[in-house]
């Protein structure tokens, strides 16, 4: 019998999701040096890799593969997120081809391509800071919000879903972010007023753990089973609540939200199967043991998609 990913991550000493990108042969593999790209390559050569060995070895007997994209700036948050859904996918009884693309060189042909040829079922649009790749998330947006694709946006990703929205929905075509565009006549996302004075940026974020209420019946509300959560932030711009109202009209609804500030923390859209933003970091408090109850549910919708 052939080796599985797993075993040629430990025999590597690599992660699970580096191994993974590197044999899917998919995507911009920028931040993955020759060397360790060699190294996986050889030794999977050398031990018979066999793609849909932990399939075939989980309980379940299921040897369907989940794939997913996560078009990422960044290639470390990249392997932090997927390290999380590779977990929760094994646990579910499925094995996961991650079919990486990088938001910031992709053409839009090109990613729409990958989405079709791969037969991808879920994409997550990751977090990150600043102007760099964020044209590649919006067309990644508004192809899954168009064909009902598992989509779950996260941070800079949830913020992503409200620009995109807003332009091709609401009609706003300058919509932005004002970290991306300070100009902008429709900042949709914005800093908060008592941020805007604050000159060091460090003392801009909003860090730590902040509580949430979410609606009852919404997708988030049924992830977690309960009404009042709370997650770990790292970021500097907000939803901006002067739009909600029409959001909500046009389909996108505001369905968490910090019961002091009133900020925004989740937006959905009840219509589609499950396309889910939130502006925290669920990743900061997922494990193997009990993952982020986002991550199980997103990993669930994307198993419906593929059947």
């Amino acid at each position: 019998m052939g080796a599985s990913l797993k075993d040629i991550a430990c025999k590597l000493n690599l992660s699970k999701t580096t191994v993974s990108w590197v044999l899917s042969r998919q995507g911009d593999k920028k931040g993955i040096s020759a060397k360790t790209q060699s190294r996986v390559l050889a030794c999977a050569r050398s031990l018979a890799y066999e793609p849909n060995l932990l399939a075939r070895s989980l309980n379940t007997g299921v040897s369907k593969t989940i794939g997913l994209i996560l078009p990422s700036i960044s290639d470390t948050f990249f392997a932090h997120i997927a390290d999380r859904i590779e977990s929760e996918a094994e646990q579910e009884g499925y094995s996961l081809m991650i079919a990486g693309s990088n938001s910031e060189t992709e053409r839009e042909n090109a990613l729409i391509r990958l989405f079709r040829s791969k037969k991808v079922d879920g994409i997550i649009i990751a977090p990150g800071f600043g102007q760099r790749g964020i044209e590649g998330k919006f067309v990644a947006l508004k192809w899954c919000r168009e064909h009902d694709m598992p989509t779950f946006g996260i941070c800079l990703g949830m913020q992503c879903m409200v620009i995109e929205f807003a332009r091709n929905v609401l009609g706003l075509k300058d919509a932005n972010s004002t970290e991306m565009n300070p100009q902008t006549h429709d900042n949709v996302i914005d800093l908060m007023e008592e941020q805007k004075n604050v000159t060091n940026m460090g003392g801009s974020m909003r860090l730590g753990a902040y509580d949430c209420i979410l609606k009852k019946g919404s997708k988030a509300y049924e992830a977690y089973g309960q009404t009042h959560i709370q997650e770990r932030h790292r970021h500097r711009f907000e939803f901006n609540s002067e739009y909600r109202d029409k959001f909500e009209a046009a389909g996108m609804m505001c369905v968490g939200e910090n019961p002091e500030s009133n900020l925004v923390e989740v937006v959905e859209i009840p219509a589609l199967k499950w396309f889910v933003g939130v502006q925290f970091h669920p990743e900061y408090n997922s494990t193997v043991v009990n993952p982020n109850p986002l991550f199980v549910s997103f990993v669930k919708a994307a198993v419906e998609n593929k059947k």
